[in-house]
């Protein structure tokens, strides 16, 4: 920079003593930022248009140290015409001041980019808060180990990309939004329903279990194990099943969806499949039981069936103000 000045100093007095009548000469200084960027674009723009107003010239001798050069003669011919460039270069500073530029350019990355900072200092910033520890308590000589820890977990966060995962995590959660209503009641009910099914297969293969049978002959007891299973699990597996359909049935009727008769029709099939269920196991458990509470169940089954349908078609034209109309209906109807 003083080389410069220097420089301006020398240009200036031959150019005084050279000039025409109508000549006027001036030497003004103007800086950027030590830490370039933005900020020190905005500095030399600042300066050059104070000088401006003080002495509105209609050119300029730019003299520079050469450094960053590119940069700021677009800045200065933005504003006022440039006639000459003269760069001032000592041997060996310009490589210098490039690399100290550059070394400050990069430290001040590390210091306020917290992409850097957390693995340039929060990382030694750890270990060093360890070593101290360590120090008070004297156990400096575990501080290997530690280190060990230490570099190793933030390897496999980093690996792994777990740091992410919890950050889209709490991006999620902090931006998420219930579902409506009925959509919480049906998915409360259907995972309800799941528990009350998996509870009910845990507590028939422990019925199973219970039987002692002897598996050598497997084709013989399989019936016996079947029949222990379904009559311990068959009613919690009914019950998750009605659970889950019963849950779809409340949220269709506030969405008011005509699927609802038919699902409330499917709960009344099922829940008396609890009884078919119950006729099965007996006669698998005891084959000499009889079969006559099995048909009869099936029987009732089918006439509920039955008028299930009857009632659905009933409810569906008596009510058919209350459902809205899907975009198949509304096609054909339109068309």
């Amino acid at each position: 920079d003083a080389n410069a000045m220097f420089e301006a100093i020398r240009l200036y007095d031959r150019l005084t003593s050279e000039r025409k009548p109508e000549e006027v000469f001036e030497i003004a200084t103007i800086s950027g930022s030590e830490l370039g960027g933005v900020g020190a674009d905005r500095k030399i723009v600042a300066e050059l248009s104070e000088v401006l107003k003080a002495f509105p010239a209609n050119e300029v001798i730019l003299v520079t140290d050469g450094y960053s050069d590119e940069a700021v003669l677009p800045l200065i011919e933005s504003r006022v015409p440039v006639s000459s460039v003269r760069r001032i270069v000592v041997k060996h500073s310009e490589s210098i001041e490039q690399t100290a530029a550059l070394f400050t350019r990069y430290l001040k990355m590390i210091m306020e980019n917290p992409r850097y900072s957390r693995i340039a200092l929060g990382l030694p910033g750890i270990l060093f808060l360890i070593l101290g520890a360590l120090a008070v308590f004297g156990l400096v000589h575990y501080y290997f180990i530690a280190f060990i820890i230490v570099l190793g977990a933030y390897m496999f966060v980093k690996g792994f990309g777990i740091d992410k995962l919890a950050k889209r995590i709490y991006i999620w959660i902090k931006e998420y939004s219930p579902p409506p209503l009925p959509v919480q009641i049906s998915a409360f009910s259907v995972l309800a329903g799941f528990l009350c099914v998996g509870i009910g297969i845990y507590l028939g293969l422990n019925a199973v279990a219970e039987q002692n049978l002897d598996w050598s002959n497997w084709l013989g007891v399989l019936p016996q194990a079947a029949g222990a299973f379904i009559m311990d699990s068959k009613d919690l597996a009914v019950i998750g099943v009605c659970l889950a359909l019963t849950g779809r049935a409340i949220r269709w009727y506030f969405e008011r969806d005509a699927r609802l008769l038919r699902n409330a029709a499917l709960i009344v099939l099922i829940g008396w499949t609890r009884q078919i269920l119950e006729a099965v196991s007996v006669i698998l458990i005891n084959p000499k039981a009889g079969y006559e509470t099995l048909i009869f169940s099936i029987v009732i089954g089918i006439l509920l069936s039955v008028a299930s349908i009857l009632i659905v078609i009933v409810i569906h034209r008596s009510a058919r103000g209350f459902f809205k109309k899907t975009e198949e209906q509304k096609e054909f109807e339109e068309g």
